[in-house]
């Protein structure tokens, strides 16, 4: 019994130092291994970290330079032309072809004319495709003897990517705040994020407005067109000399004719009311006067 028991004692304690040294043997090496491979793996993904970092970095800095140049330049054409001609109309009619002919409208137009109905002064304001701002002057300017012209730019580049990039966030964030408000379900809470999108709302309305007039301006460019009469060659001249004078004099001499004659118009209904009137009246009043100026008759003698 007692022979069998340190039997089964000595095959235990064999066993288990076995056990140790295989486990010592086989977990030198594998620690080994795995510290190398994690060294070798780190070592691996360090220069793959930098290349990827160096080749984002790139990336990124060729896509700025490439919507840096394929951002299209934003500018607000006006002009301003100023034109004489003797036959106004003619010339509104030519300046009117002009704009159809580039494609353009007449956003506003004034004329006056004289008393015999001619057209003596025009007043355009003209909206063409931006595109075709230079040409549409150069043509503008022929139409008439050009008395005026002048031009002007205004980049609003950065202006209209300001304004389309904060059309972006806020359209981001009134989504964000639709979404919180579909999951609320406190009444405070409700009403708090409704205030919030109600106020967003409104500036997304204001960056809509601001954008759309933006895109007006920089699409079609502003002309503004004015036409005066061209008075004859010489008429300054026969303002003075002898035949001016004499043009002058017989001009008031017919003037001061038509006044006294209408004056005259105007006196002749009361003369006739007067002369009917006053005749009789006249002659009632001198008979009154005969009789307190007639001497009393002498009296009779016994």
């Amino acid at each position: 019994m007692t022979s069998n028991l340190r039997t089964l004692s000595a095959a235990l304690l064999g066993g288990l130092a076995l056990t140790i040294a295989l486990s010592g043997c086989s977990g030198g090496p594998a620690g080994s291994s795995s510290d190398e491979a994690g060294s070798g793996l780190a070592a691996a993904e360090a220069p793959a970290d930098a290349a990827l970092r160096d080749g984002g970095v790139r990336r990124t800095a060729d896509t700025r330079s490439i919507r840096q140049v394929a951002v299209e330049r934003s500018v607000i054409s006006k002009g301003t032309v100023v034109l004489r001609s003797r036959d106004v109309a003619g010339a509104r009619f030519d300046v009117r072809q002009i704009v159809d002919q580039y494609g353009g409208e007449v956003s506003d137009e004034q004329t006056d004319t004289d008393r015999d109905g001619e057209v003596v002064t025009a007043h355009l304001v003209l909206r063409v495709p931006a595109s075709d701002f230079g040409e549409a002057m150069a043509d503008l300017e022929d139409v008439a003897d050009l008395r005026f012209s002048g031009r002007s730019s205004e980049d609003v580049t950065t202006q209209v990517i300001d304004t389309q990039t904060r059309l972006r966030a806020q359209r981001r964030s009134i989504a964000r705040i639709t979404t919180l408000l579909d999951r609320a379900q406190n009444l405070r809470d409700i009403v708090l994020i409704e205030s919030q999108l109600t106020r967003r709302q409104a500036e997304l309305d204001s960056l809509d407005k601001q954008s759309a007039y933006l895109q007006d301006q920089t699409s079609l460019a502003t002309i503004t067109v004015d036409i005066d009469h061209e008075r004859a060659a010489g008429s300054a001249e026969d303002r003075t000399g002898f035949l001016a004078g004499l043009s002058a004099g017989w001009h008031g001499l017919v003037a001061v004719g038509v006044g006294l004659a209408t004056a005259a118009g105007a006196l002749l209904p009361w003369l006739v009311v007067l002369l009917v009137l006053g005749i009789p009246g006249w002659a009632l009043v001198h008979r009154l006067r005969r009789r307190r100026q007639a001497p009393a008759a002498p009296p009779a003698e016994a």
